[in-house]
């Protein structure tokens, strides 16, 4: 399970980003429960979510093209060193009491320009830092465990902070969490290649990514996946303070509880993701996780009980996790090095930019119909989807056996030029036979 932490340079990323991920966690807990506490307003919430995440829709492709020209290496300190300077701002406004929401939220925009080009940077780097391809797969699922023990551990420690420090002691704990990951990040000994200065601009690289992710039918198809999943499904988590506050009575504490139940999900997947000896049957996890993502946001809807509420927050750790991991791992594994930052950038903005998207439907959603009612139905949209998905692919492979049947004996595939009522309806994967000269 441990195979990539050999490599010297992943083992200083990967210790370096627990401790930080711990600290970006507690803030997030921190902030969420403090702009309930003061405003009561679950469309502010989603307005927070919002600012914070919309960059990576809107700056990603961008991130990913600039990415691709210039050391990624020198991009991501840099992109530390901001987000350090981002998380003293927020620490200090919050130590002097200034609970300014209007400056709260022009600090989230921040953090989210900068994690538009640190994340793809990072997801893109990893590659570097493990000498053997196989193990890649093996690295990303462990990124993927220390992420979420990051999500159980920092609002733990933030529910224990918050009721008995208060908020300020959060935000200073992120902050300081930045300098182990400049430490690590320093002592790394990369030979990263000299970028190749490409005669085309960014624009027209950016032109050139798109152009491959879209013609490429499994990477399309899984990055549409993840888009729906973040945009109608993912945003629940925003409803959250809502669960432990209005609904089971609780406290900040209680809140903690529910970022707890997903974590620990989320790293039963990523154990499980780490063991897998081969990429083979990534398309299989993705199915059977985004299955029991969608179920579990339903039955959490209408649960009762708190622990009931827990367990299926757990469940949603399980699906969610395993879903985007397994296909960050099938991305990088099946793209072109010379596209993989790009094709990471796409991965980022469907699994970060539409989210905040979410994060206002799902606010707007909850004050028109109630809180459960909302998350009901995102949890219906998430079994649609997969549904949606293992249909295109069943006739995706039907049209490829049928056409590689045929190749054996001599003919081809063409599609029909004209349109009839059985191609319309969908029914099988329609094609015209050419003889092979």
């Amino acid at each position: 399970m441990f195979r990539s932490l050999k490599y010297r340079n992943f083992k200083l990323f990967f210790y370096g980003q627990s401790i930080s991920l711990i600290g970006t966690w507690m803030q997030k807990t921190a902030v969420a429960w403090m702009i309930y506490t003061l405003t009561h307003s679950a469309l502010l919430l989603g307005v927070v979510g919002f600012v914070s995440l919309i960059p990576s829709l809107l700056l990603s492709p961008f991130a990913g093209s600039l990415v691709d020209r210039y050391n990624r290496y020198h991009i991501m300190v840099i992109t530390q060193i901001l987000s350090m300077i981002q998380a003293g701002a927020l620490a200090f406004l919050i130590y002097f009491k200034v609970y300014d929401i209007t400056a709260i939220v022009g600090i989230s925009l921040a953090q989210g320009i900068i994690n538009a080009f640190d994340t793809t940077c990072r997801q893109s780097l990893m590659v570097e830092m493990v000498d053997d391809r196989a193990d890649l797969p093996n690295a990303i699922a462990l990124n993927s465990t220390m992420t979420n023990f990051a999500r159980i551990a920092g609002p733990a420690f933030a529910g224990m902070i918050l009721s008995t420090f208060g908020e300020d002691i959060c935000f200073f704990g992120n902050f300081i969490s930045y300098l182990p990951v400049l430490a690590c990040l320093f002592m790394m000994k990369l030979n990263l290649a000299a970028p190749v200065k490409a005669n085309q601009t960014v624009l027209e690289g950016l032109r050139d990514g798109f152009k491959y992710v879209a013609t490429n039918r499994d990477l399309s198809s899984l990055i549409i996946l993840l888009t729906v999943s973040s945009l109608c499904v993912m945003p629940f988590t925003t409803l959250m303070p809502v669960f432990a506050k209005d609904i089971f009575h609780g406290d900040a504490k209680t809140f903690s509880w529910f970022e707890i139940a997903a974590g620990a999900g989320s790293i039963i997947s990523a154990v499980y993701l780490a063991n897998l000896k081969t990429d083979k049957y990534l398309t299989q996890v993705i199915i059977a996780a985004s299955f029991i993502f969608g179920l579990s946001v339903l039955l959490l809807a209408y649960a009762a009980k708190l622990h009931l509420s827990l367990f299926f927050m757990a469940l949603t750790g399980v699906g969610m996790m395993a879903q985007s991991a397994a296909i960050n791992t099938y991305l990088q594994t099946h793209t072109i090095p010379a596209m993989r930052a790009r094709v990471i950038s796409y991965y980022i903005m469907a699994y970060q930019g539409v989210m905040p998207i979410g994060s206002l439907l799902i606010g707007w959603l909850a004050n028109e119909t109630g809180t459960r009612n909302a998350v009901c139905i995102e949890g219906i949209i998430g079994l649609v989807s997969i549904s949606t998905f293992v249909l295109y692919k069943r006739r995706q492979n039907a049209k490829d056996e049928i056409a590689g049947t045929l190749a054996v004996s001599g003919w081809h595939a063409q599609p029909f030029k004209k349109l009839n009522w059985a191609r319309l309806l969908g029914l099988m994967p329609f094609i015209s036979l050419k003889k092979s000269r």
